[in-house]
């Protein structure tokens, strides 16, 4: 285990160094992510400076819960950038290259990039919690909880997503928007949503430990809501290393066997 971290430590040096070698570039992309969630959010902004809730849902809710699926999306692309082509990794036969590594291959995967922009979502996302007048110095630490397990739960429904093409061909296309739909549904506050509805975005479309649960985790704290979020969390990782190692079966490889630094 410690091997495997200083691995996943060192690929994320690795890629770091490699988005920070065109600075410009790097701080156009993560500027331009946090402006583009600030403008967004000013929507819920001017909302909740005429209207005082949402079904109890107040504006420092409506913030945390938008900062921490702004967050958790920014984490998953900086630390694991590679779930985005993951599905063109398996159709090109690029896996090849990793499968080739004494390294998990899925690890190596998804921390074969990293990109820029998700910096700005991460500063955007702690400066929503920040402001957002729900997290106290005692219960600061949930942050990190909240938003280590939406990064968990959105990296994790990648996985599964672009492992379709081990059976379906090429769907990373597809599956990217999916991927990415996911934030749509998960920066909404749950109250709104009611019947089927919500079962889906509890299972299918797992909004409700991207965002719901985590958000209502810092707004009010229960240890059977803790248990909510990193159960969910973990289930869906659990899911995501058995879908893909059920795919990695059927995989035919590209004859790209090749070295990777």
């Amino acid at each position: 285990m410690r091997a495997i971290l200083n691995f996943a430590a060192a690929l994320f040096v690795t890629n770091l160094r490699a988005t920070l070698a065109l600075r410009g570039a790097f701080w156009f992309a993560a500027v331009m992510m946090l402006l583009n969630n600030l403008l967004y959010f000013s929507i819920w902004w001017i909302f909740f400076d005429r209207f005082d809730e949402i079904r109890g849902w107040r504006f420092g809710d409506m913030a945390a819960l938008f900062g921490v699926v702004a967050a958790g999306f920014g984490c998953a692309v900086v630390f694991a950038g590679g779930v985005r082509d993951l599905g063109r990794y398996i159709i090109d036969g690029e896996l090849d290259g990793f499968l080739t590594q004494p390294k998990p291959p899925l690890l190596h995967a998804l921390g074969s990039q990293s990109r820029a922009s998700g910096w700005g979502d991460i500063a955007s996302g702690l400066f929503l919690i920040g402001i957002s007048g729900v997290v106290r110095p005692t219960t600061a630490p949930l942050v990190l909880v909240a938003v280590a397990s939406s990064a968990a739960v959105f990296t994790a429904t990648g996985v599964i997503l672009h492992s379709s093409a081990f059976w379906l061909g090429r769907t990373d296309s597809l599956a990217r928007q999916f991927w990415e739909f996911q934030i749509a549904f998960s920066s909404y506050p749950r109250v709104i949503f009611g019947g089927v509805l919500k079962v889906l975005l509890f299972t299918v479309i797992p909004a409700g430990f991207i965002g719901f649960l985590p958000a209502e985790l810092l707004r009010d704290f229960t240890w059977l809501g803790l248990a909510a979020v990193l159960g969910g969390a973990s289930a869906y990782v659990l899911l995501a290393f058995a879908v893909f190692g059920r795919g990695l079966r059927r995989y035919e490889s590209g004859n790209r066997v090749g070295l990777r630094a």
